[in-house]
């Protein structure tokens, strides 16, 4: 009961120092503020931004391996770039060997990326994505069609010139979405719209599906030469397969389909969506550092400024520590008083810093920048914890001095 009478006590003259000395206050507990706002607004942004990315790969199941011939790691210092510069990019006719091949595959689909302009009437939308894929794709990657459906095999083996479109395509071209059954043409050819994604909105590296084009890839070999587009063999892991079993099979049965002797290093690299976490993982980590280094200075700057308001909140309270003293109250009682104190003022700190930062996700959120910025919970309790532990710092030397002080030379300072 003691110590929470206590509590109160700091708390309210925290608040008095506050609200006698407001200018005085709000200079001291700005350092404490830009601190905790710095550590904050890092941790918000980075946060935010790794979930951001991680969400765009939400569409990649992690039981899917690609066949490419870029590595999304490093393939180490003992292999060095212009090896993969020579590599040859996966084609159809080998992804068609290595699905004959495979026992251990739930599916086994092939895609390349090009980029065009489809126009329909008057209008044109700048810049979209060609996805040419096999009749498989939908086995492999999960779709979300919104309208219409994907295409057939007999339309996907004949090279039918049907096509799915994103979202933004589709109201670029017609004004809406549901545009099944109308007609656009790419490069001078006739298309037809058989479906069209749902739409999904961008992401800072991404627009999703929404600016995409989906083809079977025996049209698109009249638009451009695929095998040479960038090509991914897309390979699903059957039920109860790990990805590492599944890779050892693909890595022997495409050695084989690409004649690779033995003793030859691969030409191609196996790729999974661990491989992008893990590699987020590190990254956003040295963020995370940097972010600490940054903040870390302004902290200091904030824990000598509530070092400097304590000593004067001491000097102008010599009289009462004093008398507090002539009634029987002993040393820790005074320290742990102006070190609650101490805490409450970089509280009061945080409390301002925090609100800072819910106002910039507000605005940013608002402003729609492809970001969605969110503090984390956890986050919170780390800016109470710095707080918190500040204000300790801070506040330890002024509160060993009022602990010290002498009851009769207390009582007649003239402070």
């Amino acid at each position: 009961m003691l110590w929470l009478r206590l509590l109160r006590e700091s708390f309210l003259f925290a608040w008095w120092a506050i609200w006698a000395n407001k200018l005085r206050t709000f200079l001291s507990l700005l350092g404490v503020m830009v601190g905790i706002f710095m550590i904050s607004a890092v941790f918000t942004v980075v946060d935010s931004l790794e979930d951001n990315l991680k969400d765009t790969f939400n569409m990649l199941d992690e039981d899917v391996l690609f066949v490419q011939k870029w590595p999304w790691a490093s393939g180490g210092e003992d292999y060095p770039w212009w090896k993969y510069v020579q590599r040859s990019e996966p084609t159809e006719r080998e992804m068609k060997a290595l699905a004959d091949r495979l026992t251990s595959a739930h599916a086994v689909s092939y895609q390349a990326n090009d980029r065009t302009s489809p126009e329909a009437g008057n209008s044109r939308f700048e810049g979209a994505r060609v996805i040419s894929v096999t009749h498989s794709y939908p086995d492999v990657i999960s779709l979300n069609i919104a309208f219409g459906r994907f295409f057939t095999e007999a339309e996907s083996n004949a090279g039918r010139p049907v096509a799915l479109l994103g979202a933004e395509v589709a109201l670029a071209l017609w004004g809406r979405q549901e545009v099944i059954g109308e007609e656009f043409t790419v490069k001078g050819l006739k298309m037809e719209v058989v479906g069209v994604f749902k739409k999904e909105g961008t992401s800072i590296i991404s627009d999703g599906m929404d600016r995409v084009v989906m083809m079977p890839v025996a049209f698109a070999r009249r638009l451009s030469d695929v095998d040479r587009a960038g090509g991914s063999i897309l390979v699903k892991a059957a039920n109860g397969v790990s990805n590492e079993a599944l890779a050892d099979e693909v890595t022997q049965h495409y050695r084989a389909v690409r004649r690779l002797r033995p003793g030859e290093a691969d030409d191609f690299a196996i790729n999974q969506v661990n491989m992008l976490s893990s590699m987020l993982d590190r990254i956003f980590a040295q963020f995370e550092i940097g972010g600490w280094f940054i903040a870390i200075f302004a902290i200091l700057v904030g824990c000598f400024s509530i070092a400097n308001i304590m000593f004067v909140s001491v000097r102008e309270r010599t009289r009462i520590i004093g008398v507090q003293k002539a009634i029987g109250a002993k040393g820790t009682f005074i320290l742990t008083q102006f070190l609650f104190e101490s805490v409450a003022l970089c509280l009061f700190g945080a409390a301002f810093a925090l609100l800072a930062i819910e106002l910039l996700i507000a605005g940013v959120n608002a402003w729609d920048v492809g970001l969605t910025l969110a503090i984390r919970p956890s986050r919170i309790a780390v800016a109470v914890g710095v707080a918190v532990l500040s204000g300790l710092v801070a506040g330890i030397a002024p509160a060993q001095s009022a602990a010290r002080m002498a009851p009769v030379d207390a009582m007649r300072a003239n402070g």
